[in-house]
């Protein structure tokens, strides 16, 4: 039996997985041959159409492989999720709610989630913002009561109308940010489409109280980007982590997938600024963060000079506007879905949403000219043993999650249709193994508290103990009597 593909020793989706391996132009043949065979089976089921030649069909490559990656290259599970989403897109008309979408609403949201900075990291990819603090139970409850009246013009009616705007956000980062840091080419591996996301998460000032009541928040802000926007996330880096931190993360992070917790980095204040600098030029780091980018939670994205290179506005325009805004190709006209299509030369950003009393905006705002080939080579690439082709010293990152190891899974070529095995069966023509790791205990945030924390006063704070020191609060003292504040987090 092979062990070559990444469905057979999986120990880290960052590792795995991370930029550019398993992406456009970066396949093992394994993985060359159950993407062809991914397609196939989305075209026999109805989800895809390859389109006439010259154009990218109903969905781009890119796209395609995020959810073959967040299966582990397994065509089955692979497309029941692909499946899923494509219902779950349809049954909430998730393109004419990004289209019609107040615009007032748009941008009550985009002020309280992860914000883009407007530059990306070393490999191209987009750097996010985050400062949870902002987040408290008065801003929540307002924001709740404002999600009420949600105006657009797509039919949801089994959706919550705050995660309808949510919903918004991931739709710009797929359909606007995406396609524009792919057509960026000042960058390694410039034929490979940009198609995730990092972010910076800023948890200084968070009380443990506030962890708690965030809980449902969390879980369904990491439900729906894992259901239905697979792989959109490159790695995330908690900074500003309370003293009581790692002692709550131990709970907090059984909220989320494992494969999520994998990508997820806590650093402490001494190793932040290194660590980051190692992904991100410091030019593109807020200053906050130790960076030189005069960038705050809460400001419109400090737009990459590289922008105005391969870009021409449009008459009276400079910059783009508010509000959400897709790609559409000059020629066809057709909205770009994901990432650049693999043909396309010339780009319109297309700016939408509705105005106050419902009056749709459809404003062209810039012609985008990108310079790559037609398709990016599919020679399978080797890893250099790199984390996401930039060597990253073990030190610099205080603390990841990393995805138990499945050597367990099996080989399974489409051809296999005769296999006999007694704990697998062929469904689709692929001998299907267990695909992914499961969390051995995963707690749901409307379960409650874990026993372990059970009557704690959650208003406790901490007020500026060092790390390594005790904990600073009888609460995190309960949580865990003997762990030191800094372990997992030096």
């Amino acid at each position: 039996m092979s062990t070559a593909g990444p469905a057979h020793r999986v120990q880290s989706a960052v590792v795995e997985y991370g930029f550019p391996q398993g992406h456009l132009g970066h396949l093992t043949s394994e993985e060359e041959e159950a993407f062809k065979n991914f397609k196939a089976l989305c075209l026999e089921k109805g989800y895809y159409s390859p389109g006439e030649e010259g154009d990218y069909g109903t969905h781009d490559d890119a796209t395609l492989l995020r959810f073959l990656r967040a299966r582990r290259f397994v065509v089955p599970d692979a497309f029941k999720q692909f499946q899923e989403t494509e219902d779950w897109r349809k049954a909430n008309e998730l393109d004419k709610l990004y289209e019609t979408i107040d615009l007032e609403h748009y941008e009550e949201t985009r002020r309280l989630y992860p914000q883009w900075t407007g530059r990306r990291d070393r490999r191209g990819i987009p750097v996010y913002v985050f400062e949870v603090k902002h987040l408290n139970s008065k801003t929540m409850s307002a924001y709740e009561k404002s999600a009420q009246k949600t105006h657009s013009k797509a039919s949801t009616s089994t959706t919550s109308p705050k995660l309808l705007r949510l919903f918004a956000l991931y739709e710009n980062l797929t359909r606007f940010v995406m396609p524009l840091c792919t057509a960026l080419t000042d960058r390694e591996n410039r034929n490979t489409p940009i198609t995730q996301s990092n972010n910076i998460v800023d948890i200084s000032g968070v009380g443990l109280k506030q962890f708690w009541n965030l809980r449902g928040h969390m879980q369904d802000a990491s439900t729906l980007a894992t259901a239905h926007y697979p792989e959109t996330l490159d790695r995330i880096f908690i900074i500003g982590a309370p003293a009581f931190f790692p002692t709550v993360w131990g709970w907090i992070k059984k909220w989320f997938d494992p494969i999520t917790t994998s990508k997820i980095f806590i650093l402490s204040s001494h190793d932040m600024k290194k660590t980051l600098e190692s992904f991100i030029d410091p030019a593109n780091i807020p200053i906050k963060y130790g960076g030189q980018l005069q960038f705050e939670f809460g400001d419109h994205p400090m737009w990459d000079p590289e922008i105005n290179r391969v870009t021409k506005w449009e008459e009276g325009r400079e910059a783009f506007p508010e509000g959400p805004m897709f790609w559409a190709d000059v020629d066809k006209g057709k909205p770009v879905d994901g990432s650049l299509g693999a043909t396309t030369e010339k780009l319109k950003a297309i700016a939408v949403g509705s105005t106050e009393g419902g009056k749709e905006r459809r404003e062209d705002v810039c012609v985008l000219t990108r310079t790559l080939p037609s398709r990016p080579a599919t020679a399978a690439s080797k890893s250099d043993g790199k984390l996401n082709s930039h060597a990253v010293e073990p030190e610099l990152v205080s603390a990841a999650v990393a995805v138990e190891s499945r050597p367990e899974l099996l080989d399974a070529p489409m051809e296999e249709e005769n296999s006999e095995s007694e704990k697998a069966e062929v469904q689709e023509g692929n001998l299907v193994p267990a695909s992914r790791p499961e969390p051995t205990t995963f707690h749901t945030a409307s379960e409650g508290l874990p026993k372990a924390v059970e009557g704690l006063d959650l208003n406790e704070k901490v007020n500026g103990e060092a790390l390594g020191e005790p904990h600073a609060t009888k609460t995190a003292n309960l949580l865990d009597q003997k762990l030191p504040v800094g372990e997992g987090a030096k």
